[in-house]
């Protein structure tokens, strides 16, 4: 029994262990279906996440347009770490954000939060140190600088530097992780990997860039040759300054050329600023322009005001790319573009390309003068055989009628037909003297004239020499176009009396000298704020004089019209117009020039 018991007591034992064994071996397989399973939920989150990154590469890489790859990278890095908030600062030549693309904050917010970020506090960390930056409050970071005003609460952070060329482009930042959480390594190598995909979309976005702007600038040069020759001189300037503003994307282009040895006169413009810009400049006064005409290079200025002062709207003018226009050794001007104030300085393709789109108007200028000279070296030769005709053919049968009627006198003794025969011939001498004048006059008009403005210009810096402040020269329309000679003349006459009695009389801190074409009319005014006229000594015009007579006799002659009297406030105003020729009045109106310094 005992031993059965035994033998049965073994049974059910070894019966009891393989009823373990078996349980066991299943509870294994549970374990290791739950570990699979769990794998296979990080396998398929992580070709989730793959594929998310695939999607956001091609989507980066699909445009060339710069703007557009820089506004999808922000877009892609968002939805592939569930950011709320992105922005791509790219950083410029002095180490700050040039430009700052954000994702999150719509325009209207942004508008209420103010400037884009400089690259100061943690943003700047970045610049300063190119790695990736993972925090958990962005707050707390030691160099944080603190949020503007109407600007979203952001705490958590992450930031990876975008390379290009081993070069930082910029940098990516997000904020705010959609579930409330931090952002996770696993983020941190999303975004690093986009970042890299990112370089090299935005290095092939910024090839294509380049050539497209190099290309289009060419194009505006061919363009700009061919629409210059055969006009007038400097005529269409201010078509070229306007192609010169749509390709650099300027807020203002100028054309500059030279009036004197220190001033250049504005022959052209295009921009809503150009109306506040002074007529004439010196742009020389500037080390980086008098180098640039020195050596050819074209210059950068990180401030306009340095050359064009602050005159109304172009305060608002920030960088500044300055361009010679030479061609063959001379000399024929500048080309300034102006950009609006806070915005970055010229990209190196607009500086390269805007040295050749000078040098083509440079080279359009020169043979447009050549084809001038060309003209008037026909015109003189022309006037030159007119004057041999005169001397060699019409003289000598003029003196030699002459001779015939003198011949007369041996054929009557009577006093009435000798004082006509005497009559006769004098006339006929003076008929003689008044052709070689004639022949003199035209053989003396071969100088090229100068153009009226640069006349004024020096004429009130002559008149002006004597004083302590410089006199002020505005000019309105089409000034060079008067080439009358007899209004010329008058004119200058006018503003050199105008400007002395103001120097000699008023005792003025300030004077203006504005000459205006409108309306088929040549107008001067020369205005002071001295003592005014008639007011004894010291006055404007204590009385009249010769001077006033005379300027006076000036426009009866040319039916014009002249009075003189005090200014609005202090002062004496004095104010000459006479009627321009046809072909001026007809003209349209020039450039509106402001007070431009003429001293």
């Amino acid at each position: 029994m005992d031993s059965q018991g035994s033998a049965s007591s073994q049974g059910a034992g070894a019966a009891g262990v393989p009823g373990t064994a078996a349980r066991v071996p299943g509870a294994r397989i549970e374990d290791l279906l739950t570990d699979f399973l769990d794998r296979a939920g990080e396998l398929l989150q992580a070709q989730q996440k793959m594929r998310s990154l695939l999607q956001a590469v091609v989507g980066v890489a699909e445009d060339l347009s710069l703007d557009t790859v820089l506004n999808r990278v922000v877009s892609s890095a968002c939805r592939l770490v569930q950011a709320k908030y992105g922005a791509l600062g790219v950083i410029g030549e002095d180490r700050t954000l040039s430009h700052f693309i954000t994702v999150g904050i719509d325009d209207e917010q942004a508008r209420l939060i103010g400037p884009r970020p400089k690259g100061h506090g943690v943003l700047g960390e970045l610049i300063s140190h190119a790695a990736p930056l993972r925090l958990h409050d962005l707050r707390a970071h030691p160099k944080s600088y603190g949020f503007p005003a109407n600007h979203p609460p952001m705490t958590t952070f992450l930031g990876v530097p975008i390379r290009v060329r081993d070069v930082v482009f910029g940098n990516l930042y997000l904020t705010e992780k959609e579930d409330g959480g931090d952002f996770t390594p696993e983020d941190e190598d999303l975004a690093v990997a986009l970042a890299a995909a990112a370089g090299v979309a935005i290095e092939n976005a910024r090839l294509f860039e380049d050539a497209r702007r190099r290309a289009s600038w060419l194009e505006a040069s061919m363009e700009v040759t061919g629409s210059v020759m055969g006009r007038e001189a400097e005529g269409g300037l201010d078509d070229i300054a306007a192609r010169a503003l749509q390709e650099s994307g300027a807020q203002l282009a100028l054309i500059l050329v030279p009036a004197s040895d220190a001033y250049y006169r504005v022959a052209g413009s295009a921009g809503e600023s150009a109306l506040h810009v002074p007529a004439f400049l010196q742009p020389l006064d500037v080390p980086e322009l008098k180098a640039v005409v020195e050596t050819g290079s074209p210059a950068s200025l990180g401030d306009s005001a340095q050359v064009l002062g602050r005159v109304g709207d172009a305060s608002a003018l920030g960088p500044l790319l300055a361009v010679e226009l030479g061609a063959q050794g001379a000399h024929h001007g500048l080309l300034l573009l102006a950009r609006a104030s806070g915005d970055s300085s010229f990209p190196r393709t607009d500086v390269e390309m805007g040295a050749v789109f000078g040098s083509h108007v440079a080279l359009a200028l020169e043979l447009a003068r050549a084809h001038r000279l060309r003209e008037q070296l026909a015109v003189f030769q022309d006037r030159d055989r007119i004057a041999r005709d005169l001397h060699d053919v019409v003289i000598q049968r003029l003196f030699a009628a002459g001779l015939s009627i003198q011949s007369l006198r041996r054929f009557t003794t009577a006093d009435p037909a000798l004082e006509r025969i005497d009559a006769v011939t004098a006339e006929l001498d003076g008929t003689i003297r008044d052709l070689r004048n004639t022949i003199y006059s035209l053989r003396s008009s071969a100088a090229e004239a100068e153009l009226l403005s640069s006349r004024l210009l020096r004429t009130v810096r002559a008149a002006g020499q004597s004083l302590t402040f410089s006199p002020h020269l505005i000019l309105s329309g089409a000034v060079d176009a008067v080439v009358d000679p007899s209004i010329v003349e008058n004119l200058l006459a006018v503003v050199t009396e105008g400007l002395s009695n103001a120097v000699r009389h008023s005792e003025a801190t300030a004077i203006e000298v504005s000459v205006a074409v409108s309306d088929g009319t040549v107008s001067v005014t020369v205005k002071d704020n001295g003592r005014g006229i008639g007011s004894g000594k010291g006055s404007g015009t204590a009385t009249p004089g010769h001077g006033l007579e005379n300027l006076q006799q000036r426009a009866r002659e040319l039916g014009g019209t002249f009075s003189v009297g005090p200014a609005p406030g202090r002062g004496t105003v004095l104010s000459w117009s006479v009627p321009a020729a046809d072909d001026v009045g007809n003209r349209p109106s020039g450039r509106i020039s402001p007070e431009a310094p003429a001293g």
